[in-house]
């Protein structure tokens, strides 16, 4: 099996037993490399929206895991997801909801609702969830500009061929889910 790991680490294959597995190989593409020790994981340098050094169907699977809100605008997702589609037989892909109530990456109840510049003040002036305080204005924006988290009507536009499912938290919908079979 050949699985296309975008914006992925070894750790996912690690706890699911899939690392030095010899019929498998995984591939993992990342805007920076990383080490590996395993040796069925090579790590590429790559951009998920332009997958042009890859066949189509070249993969069994294209498997992402919360990167699509890192490429940038609604366009860059288009482009990452046919990319996925197009050079994998099936895929699978994990986002944030951006309708859930707290924002996953800065930890913050309602934070993706909330005006830029109240966005900006929180991050320049508090560690929020993954995101060290960043007192520099221009960086702090950047660092909240580089994130941006889809709903449900945005997944289904973006992958209009894959069925659908939800990962729920407190019986809210945390996650979204688009994959083929």
């Amino acid at each position: 099996m050949t699985i296309l790991d975008v914006g992925g680490t070894p750790a996912v294959w690690e706890i699911i037993n899939f690392a030095d597995q010899p019929d498998i190989q995984i591939t993992l593409l990342n805007i920076s490399e990383f080490k590996t020790s395993h040796t069925n994981i090579t790590s590429v340098i790559g951009d998920a929206r332009d997958l042009h050094q890859y066949a189509d169907k070249q993969f069994d699977v294209v498997y992402s895991n919360s990167c699509i809100e890192h490429v940038g605008n609604i366009e860059d997702m288009k482009r990452m997801a046919n990319e996925m589609r197009r050079v994998g037989k099936r895929y699978f892909l994990q986002t944030p909801n951006r309708n859930f109530p707290v924002e996953p990456h800065f930890v913050f109840p309602m934070f993706q609702f909330l005006p830029l510049a109240v966005q900006v003040f929180l991050v320049q002036h508090f560690s929020l969830g993954w995101i060290g305080k960043t007192p520099d204005r221009e960086k702090a924006e950047k660092e909240v500009r580089s994130i941006q988290l889809i709903s449900k009507k945005d997944v289904q536009m973006l992958f209009p061929d894959a069925k659908f499912g939800e990962e729920k938290f407190a019986g809210l919908t945390k996650s979204l889910l688009a994959y083929t079979v």
